[in-house]
């Protein structure tokens, strides 16, 4: 999620008592910053397993390697190493049906990743990786449903937003307990790439578990050491290993508020190049993370990461790309941004979409869709709400019939495009999965010619990024229930919306039906929280009205 320029940050300091935030803003190079080195982990495979991009026929498998102490992550140090990767009907490794080698090293930071082809569909694999006497663990991975076949339903887990500064990740563990889903989505902010003390728990930016390095990731090296360091947590690495992730990059993967030609907290001056920070980023993100970026496993081939997967003829997902692309973000009120050729997507991308809507087999069209796209307006607003809502939402600043200019409202002709394009094409039962807010949210999505439902909008809350509450403050559903009430009444096709807690969401697919459910956990200071139910909607096929409903789907 994007902050506000510099006058947001300097209202956030203040409310944060100068906490942490002098060394956030940006004004120290890289040769200034404190100086640590790089987490210990064992000798094997410490950062777990990982699957991802599942389809009939094959899945991405990943891992990566200490081969020796010194080569840690970052570092371009330690031997080039021969890796063993296996697949497996069981558990055991009795019936392996797939095997292979892989060498890894030092140039792509002894990480593995390799697409596993050959197998069969839906069905779930048992997979592990080995270097000499070293064994990792077992992982899990499901392929796709063939193109053809009509599952009776998938089952997804819906996540954004994990600031490992913030809080521990209890509620993929939650998700990794259920053993019912067939992968998780992830809508960006997989990791942060702030210093410590810099936007972490509450509004003091009190630092629950400390980022390394010990400065905002700028160089390669930065992006390999936090990367690896969000893969040593058990919670996640419990739900890499048990079920495929299918992910897209928001802003903070690079820089907060990223566009094409640059971010609101990257310095030139004192940081370089923007293009060489987007590299250094993209090329750790391809060597880390089980996704195909350009259509392959294959690290270092390419940046897209815009793509389209499908899950029999009972869904497709294409998981956009919102930053890549995207125009400068302009202010509500500049003419600039009514400009014809401003744009989210890019052009190619947008035509790209709007194709495989119209052209879906599918029962449902599911949207992978990083930032808000629902047009959202509110009233006036007391200031110190004001300025919370507007580091989730991006009010700024918040004017009766001002828009949200980081997400699809700050590019409407893109909006408008697309959704008139589904309606002249006849496109229904489509379901715009959405993070980067920070807070939760069931809509139904206007048309822009008749203001009637046309799709859906589901947002799931943040694992453990502040919300509202949070940069206010105050007590949990105590000063978000005022404005929740003031949302709802100038936004009516918002059917429902939560700013304060934290969790995850599960996301069901009949043919009958789309049931999102929102848990929330207990504390994100907690790594034993417990979880809770929020709410559980549906949205019935050939009706895009959203509807409560009273239980949870059982796992």
């Amino acid at each position: 999620m994007s902050s506000a320029a510099a006058d947001v940050l300097d209202r956030r300091k203040f409310l944060a008592g100068g906490v942490g935030i002098a060394a956030g803003l940006g004004v120290l190079g890289p040769a200034a910053f404190p100086t640590s080195a790089p987490a210990a982990v064992p000798t094997g495979f410490g950062h777990g397993v990982a699957s991802g991009d599942p389809l009939p026929d094959a899945v991405v498998l990943w891992t990566r390697v200490t081969p020796t102490d010194d080569a840690v992550p970052g570092s371009g140090r330690g031997p080039r190493v021969d890796v063993t990767w296996e697949v497996a009907r069981d558990a055991d490794f009795v019936d392996v049906v797939r095997r292979g080698v892989v060498r890894t090293g030092p140039a792509r930071d002894h990480t593995v990743k390799v697409d596993a082809t050959g197998l069969e569909p839906a069905t779930d694999y048992h997979y592990r990786f080995l270097l000499d006497e070293l064994t990792s663990r077992t992982g899990r991975a499901r392929t796709a449903p063939s193109p053809s076949s009509s599952p009776e339903r998938l089952r997804f887990g819906v996540v954004s937003c994990a600031n490992w500064q913030a809080g521990w990740f209890t509620s993929y563990r939650h998700l990794a307990d259920r053993g019912d889903l067939d992968a998780v989505i992830h809508l960006g902010d997989y990791f942060y790439e702030y210093q410590p003390g810099k936007y972490s728990f509450g509004h003091r930016n009190v630092d629950v578990r400390t980022h390394d390095p010990l400065h905002e990731t700028v160089t390669l090296s930065d992006y390999r050491r936090r990367h690896a360091q969000y893969k040593t947590d058990p919670d996640l690495q419990q739900l890499h290993a048990a079920v495929p992730f299918i992910v897209t990059w928001d802003d903070h993967e690079v820089a907060d508020g990223n566009w094409t030609g640059g971010a609101f907290e990257h310095q030139p001056d004192a940081e370089g190049p923007w293009k060489r920070r987007v590299r250094a980023a993209h090329r750790a993100y391809d060597e880390w993370m089980p996704v195909r970026i350009s259509g392959t496993a294959v690290v270092g081939d390419g940046d897209r990461i815009y793509r389209r997967l499908q899950f029999g003829q009972l869904a497709d997902l294409s998981m956009l790309d919102l930053r890549s692309y995207r125009s400068e973000r302009v202010d509500p009120g500049d003419p600039a941004i009514d400009d014809v050729g401003r744009t989210i997507t890019g052009g190619a991308q947008l035509a790209w979409l709007g194709g495989n809507l119209a052209t879906s087999p599918c029962r449902w069209k599911l949207i992978g869709n990083p930032v808000m796209m629902s047009p959202l307006m509110l009233p006036p607003r007391p200031k110190l709400e004001e300025f919370a809502l507007a580091q989730n939402v991006t009010f700024t600043p918040l004017k009766s019939a001002e828009p949200n200019t980081d997400g699809w409202d700050g590019y409407a002709l893109d909006r408008r495009r697309l959704l008139e394009r589904m309606e002249a094409d006849g496109v229904t039962d489509t379901v715009f999965l959405t993070g980067d807010v920070h807070s939760a949210w069931a809509i139904d999505l206007p048309s822009p010619t008749t203001g009637m439902p046309l799709a859906t909008e589901l947002v799931c809350p943040s694992l453990t990024s502040n919300n509202v509450d949070d940069f206010i403050g105050a007590a949990p559903r105590t000063v978000s229930l005022s404005l929740e009430a003031a949302i709802q009444e100038r936004n009516p096709h918002v059917r429902w919306v939560d700013l304060d807690d934290h969790g995850f969401t599960v996301l069901q697919v009949t043919a009958e039906r789309v049931q999102m459910d929102w848990y929330a956990i207990s504390d994100r200071r907690d790594p034993a929280a417990t979880c809770n139910t929020l709410t559980s909607w549906t949205v019935a096929a050939g009706d895009p009205r959203l509807r409560p409903v009273q239980h949870p789907v059982q796992a």
